[in-house]
């Protein structure tokens, strides 16, 4: 058996977080396989909102079907086909794979027009991605300073709107803002309140990250078993990063009782669905 080293929960968090801002699309997961046909269906028949969410669900982007196992490759044919097609959606979608160099070669440049272009139609994950690049900007000039703080502005408002009428997109990326410190004032109560929002609604993102509160202490009292609870409300819902993160936490043991049976359980569950970094812990048992 391999010794499993775990890492230090706040820095994988603080990682975590800039990766996680990327990941809001405001794709509903779908869950059941006639509707994924007929998404497919009018996909096929060229319509752009159908093909981004398609492609987003190929790519696991924050959302995923069971019956649909990341890949890449389709993922990124159908976002860069909603994309030219001018749908917001896609732009953004598409800036984010140049961003990760995901099927495509990692490139800022690009990244930076497809999110401009879904901004300009006011799309706040678009906005979001861009304050977030302007933010990381390799000179870190005053102006990128400036430029970020705008986006995030912008970003934030139109969240703010949406998670207000109970949308449960604007509901996690309000929750990620808040915990960020993005176009507000980083406040961790009002971060758990719009993720619990957000995941009692069925979020399974939402879940996972108000795991990573409890356990980490960020607007609550330390509670790993409650952060445990968390995750495996995501993993039951089938989604393949809950299903990731019960696995390693039933491997590692540092939360929960070491559990090999059940950490292959759910490891092969999330692999199952595509998802990379399960395959390699299953690698490991």
């Amino acid at each position: 058996m391999k010794n499993h080293a775990i890492p230090c929960l706040v820095t994988c968090l603080a990682k975590k977080l800039t990766v996680l801002t990327f990941l809001i699309f405001a794709c509903a997961a779908f869950g059941q396989t006639p509707k994924l046909d007929a998404l497919r269906q009018k996909a096929e028949q060229g319509d752009a909102e159908a093909q981004a969410q398609l492609g987003i669900l190929y790519s696991h982007f924050g959302v995923s079907d069971p019956a649909l196992k990341r890949d890449d490759a389709e993922a990124i044919k159908w976002i860069r086909k909603a994309a030219e097609q001018g749908n917001a959606l896609g732009q953004n979608a598409l800036g984010f794979m140049y961003a990760q160099g995901r099927e495509v070669d990692k490139n800022e440049t690009e990244a930076l027009k497809w999110y401009k272009l879904a901004a300009a139609q006011g799309n706040p994950k678009a906005m979001l991605n861009l304050g977030i690049t302007y933010a990381k900007g390799k000179d870190h000039s005053l102006q990128d300073i400036v430029d970020a703080r705008e986006w995030f502005k912008k970003a934030f408002a139109i969240y703010k709107k949406l998670a207000g009428k109970g949308d449960e997109a604007g509901q996690f990326a309000l929750g990620n803002m808040y915990r960020a410190g993005q176009g507000v004032t980083k406040d961790y109560a009002e971060a758990l309140k719009w993720f619990r929002k957000a995941a009692d609604q069925g979020s399974a993102r939402a879940q996972i990250e108000l795991g990573y509160m409890y356990i980490s202490g960020q607007g609550v009292p330390k509670d790993a078993a409650k952060g445990a609870q968390w995750w495996l409300k995501a993993a039951e819902s089938g989604d393949d990063n809950g299903q990731l993160h019960a696995g390693r936490m039933y491997l590692n043991g540092n939360i929960v009782e070491q559990d090999n049976a059940k950490a292959k359980l759910w490891l092969e569950k999330s692999a199952a669905q595509g998802n990379k970094e399960a395959a390699v812990l299953l690698k490991s048992l």
